[in-house]
């Protein structure tokens, strides 16, 4: 991941957006990293059933697998 001083992002901030890469760009202030900026890969909504069909329950979900009584 690139580094960049806290000081030159800010002078270059609209350019390093423009080009930023899909590993992102680390911000550092005295030598100390104090923030990361990550490209924005895809919408989240796009994410709700992405895995659709590809994942398979064995059991019950809800079950924790030991049977109580709530009546005892």
């Amino acid at each position: 991941m690139k580094q960049i001083a806290a000081a030159k992002f800010k002078e270059q901030c609209l350019a390093l957006l423009d080009r930023i890469g899909p590993e992102g760009l680390l911000i550092t202030k005295r030598g100390r990293p104090v923030a990361r900026l990550m490209p924005v890969t895809n919408d989240p909504a796009a994410l709700i059933g992405a895995l659709r069909g590809r994942i398979t329950l064995r059991d019950n979900l809800l079950s924790t697998g030991v049977r109580w009584d709530a009546e005892s």
